[in-house]
């Protein structure tokens, strides 16, 4: 019987330490706690804290525009801070069907010959270009209203309209095939086609 109780009591003991040690002591030390990432809706109301660069890169279909933004530090920037933008980005199949690479320009190669892109002075005009497409796909709005003019981050004019049941991006008429993402700093939408970015 005293082995009983005794057991009995080393197993309360043994209980009561393990619990209370579990909440002084979480599982994980506080820095590989800060790396377990839980998967993040789609659609997240705005002021949850999660940002538009948080939920681009797990969009595959808009993966190959969420790595070009990854490279250019003021689009980078604006996506994980908090000011507001309307993300434009161009489906993967719409950035293979481009007739050059976005970090490409005809009038480099123009002037330039086939090794316009060579060297440091060609790895800064292909960035300088790389930003340009990407900065053409950022409106610093959210909401953005219908018909409502606004200048990219690049510095020209557009805005969108409803025709024949579609959303198009204007100037260009680029369809919108979805709105994937609204979060706490704006929304991403999903375009079928790229901006002109020469």
């Amino acid at each position: 019987m005293k082995t009983r109780t005794t057991f009995a009591a080393s197993l309360v003991a043994a209980f009561f330490i393990s619990t209370t040690s579990a909440k002084l002591f979480p599982a994980h030390p506080p820095e590989a706690q800060a790396k377990i990432a839980l998967p993040i809706p789609h659609d997240v109301m705005p002021g949850s804290g999660v940002t538009i660069s948080d939920v681009i890169g797990r969009e595959r279909s808009i993966n190959i525009f969420a790595g070009f933004t990854r490279d250019i530090e003021s689009v980078s920037k604006r996506l994980e801070g908090s000011q507001n933008t309307t993300l434009l980005a161009p489906h993967n199949k719409a950035i293979t069907r481009l007739p050059r690479k976005p970090w490409e320009d005809p009038q480099d190669y123009a002037a330039l010959g086939q090794n316009a892109y060579d060297g440091q002075s060609g790895e800064d005009r292909a960035h300088r270009n790389l930003r340009r497409f990407v900065e053409a796909h950022v409106v610093p709005e959210s909401p953005w209203a219908e018909n409502q003019k606004i200048q990219t981050l690049g510095g020209d004019t557009v805005w969108w309209e409803h025709k024949d049941g579609k959303k198009l991006i204007q100037p260009g008429g680029i369809e919108v095939s979805s709105v994937p993402n609204k979060v706490a700093n704006g929304e991403v939408w999903i375009l079928e086609g790229a901006r002109n970015y020469a």
